[in-house]
């Protein structure tokens, strides 16, 4: 045991530092990587949406169905069409109808940014602690949770821990900044435009604020910002995003533009409300989960690095995480994976602080509130695994159950290394004791329940009650999420209610329609109506997570 903590400990002077923090990656985001079905809200949206570009060749106009979503950069969708195209050229022929094909790009972005973490980052607070604050960004519950999602959030961490390390760079020595970092760090910005608007640009620049205001940079002209060469660094990021800024333009006739200044006129496939309130401190209360194992060490620092914050890189590290915490706070809805652009940082702080030799430990009432922290999520995450299928499947999982002792482990390891007066070890085993409490609640627990996942289960009677339906043959009222669009195609028709159903299910003998039960007897009484004879295929149950109520979708098709 002495010899295995000895190695541990030598483990941030690795050799080998990216192979290994590749290898800690990929044991901690794998689990449900391929086994979790295509999520509502966001990710079917935008895995459909690069479907139809991948099937349609048409790569500048973003659409989900007949709807156009213009409004939003299409780097994301880019990049998935890429991943599609990749795995399909080396013979995964089902790549464009699996998920996980759409999460790639989100796993490659959080791996950079967990990379880019330690390489850019040696240079504010040593190779030591840069390896420590990289592993400890990878095991973010947060981030975790974010490779497995088809969207833009990972993927732009990536750019941004890339964009901030560089300017870290210029800020701690603009002499020796050269003109081929800066253009790289312009061109990153450029990609984060493609990814998500002006979030990405918008992380340096609150922090250049901040360093200007705080180092009172009209006196020295400020030679960070003349390395970063903003005179020709803003042009060569604006055309770095402005090709696809023209194509669609040119390819909606106008419509973009137009649209982009008069508001989102999107009809949304599974209009649930995203917006979502939280009260004032409300990202604080949920740092512990969303960083949760590291949360506990980030805690811990605060004090530690307030105190050094005449340091040059604590003092570009806190302008880097704090106004992006707050700006996230004031302005955004209260959501945890919003205040991501902050946590290389946060890792990059906790980890200086424990490798720290100097360090002052913190305030009784912050070590406890920093265990409580941990201790408290670890429980949550425990409970959650055990509950939600009893909940949601009304039986209880023997896997689940493996949540219990695994973060019962990861609690008792961080307690001793604590006591010991090692809190680098103990953020390290935090890191290495996440990894089975991933497996149990990405693998063992979420892609198998199976009332959420309506969708799939709805595919695959369809699919049993007509071999190969074509999606444009297929109609459904009562449950209009995208999930169901991925499953099926995006041909599919969302019908408005009832007797439209029955409408449509008499345009055609070879039809099939999903109807919900809220619709169902409006449904039946229009087919009585029109003398068709009802053929029901089956019903597929469960809860609809994005409207937050059970379901039960009944498929009917017409004999004769």
């Amino acid at each position: 045991m002495q010899r295995a903590l000895e190695v541990l400990d030598r483990l941030p002077e690795t050799r080998r530092p990216h192979l290994w923090l590749a290898l800690l990656c990929l044991l901690l985001w794998i689990p449900g990587f391929f086994t979790i079905p295509p999520g509502d809200r966001d990710e079917s949206r935008f895995a459909q949406a690069t479907r139809q570009m991948v099937e349609t060749g048409d790569y500048v106009r973003i659409k989900l169905g007949e709807v156009e979503r213009n409004k939003k950069p299409a780097g994301i969708h880019w990049a998935q069409a890429a991943s599609v195209h990749a795995l399909e050229a080396i013979g995964v022929d089902d790549a464009r109808h699996s998920i996980w094909a759409y999460r790639i790009p989100s796993l490659l972005g959080a791996l950079v940014a967990v990379l880019a973490t330690f390489q850019l980052g040696k240079a504010l607070v040593g190779r030591r602690a840069a390896f420590l604050g990289a592993a400890m960004l990878g095991s973010c519950f947060v981030l975790a949770i974010e490779t497995h999602i088809a969207k833009t959030d990972a993927a732009l961490l990536g750019t941004v821990a890339v964009a901030m390390g560089l300017m870290g760079r210029a800020y701690l020595n603009a002499a020796t900044f050269t003109a081929a970092q800066a253009g790289a760090f312009w061109l990153v910005l450029g990609a984060s435009i493609l990814l998500k608007g002006p979030i990405g640009p918008s992380v340096p620049l609150l922090a250049g604020i901040t360093l200007f205001v705080m180092d009172r940079a009209w006196r020295n002209r400020a030679p960070w910002l003349r390395a970063l060469r903003p005179a020709w660094g803003i042009p060569l990021m604006a055309l770095a995003a402005a090709p696809w800024f023209v194509a669609v333009t040119i390819a909606t006739e106008g419509r973009f533009i137009t649209d982009a200044i008069g508001g989102d006129m999107l009809t949304k496939v599974g209009s649930a409300d995203e917006n979502h309130w939280g009260p004032p401190g409300y990202y604080l209360l949920t740092f512990g989960l969303a960083a949760f194992p590291a949360a506990f060490l980030v805690l811990r620092a605060i004090p530690h690095a307030w105190t050094d914050r005449l340091q040059p890189s604590t003092r570009f590290l806190l302008a880097w995480a704090v106004p992006v915490w707050l700006m996230f706070e004031a302005v955004t809805t209260k959501l945890p994976h919003y205040t991501l652009p902050a946590f290389p940082a946060l890792m990059l702080l906790a980890a200086s602080f424990a490798m720290d030799p100097l360090r002052r430990e913190p305030p009784r009432w912050l070590h406890w509130f920093s265990l409580l922290a941990l201790g408290g999520a670890a429980l949550g995450l425990a409970a959650a695994a055990v509950a939600l299928p009893m909940l949601a499947d009304g039986g209880v999982s023997l896997v689940a159950l493996l949540a219990v002792p695994a973060a019962a482990l990861l609690v008792l390891l961080v307690l001793r290394a604590l006591q010991a007066g090692q809190p680098a070890r103990a953020a390290l085993l935090a890191v290495i004791a996440a990894v089975p409490l991933n497996w149990v609640v990405l693998e063992g627990v979420l892609p198998r329940l199976h009332a959420p996942w309506v969708s799939p289960r709805i595919a695959a009677l369809a699919e049993r009650a007509s071999p190969g339906i074509h999606d444009e043959r297929f109609g459904v009222v009562g449950y209009h999420e995208p999930s169901l669009m991925f499953a099926l195609g995006s041909e599919i028709r969302l019908l408005r209610s009832g007797p439209d159903a029955a409408a449509f299910l008499a345009g055609e003998p070879s039809r099939i329609v999903a109807v919900g039960d809220r619709d169902e007897a409006a449904f039946r009484a229009e087919a009585a109506s029109r003398g068709l004879r009802l053929r029901e295929h089956g019903t597929v149950t469960g809860f609809n997570y994005s409207r937050g109520r059970r379901v039960a979708i009944s498929l009917f098709g017409v004999d004769g």
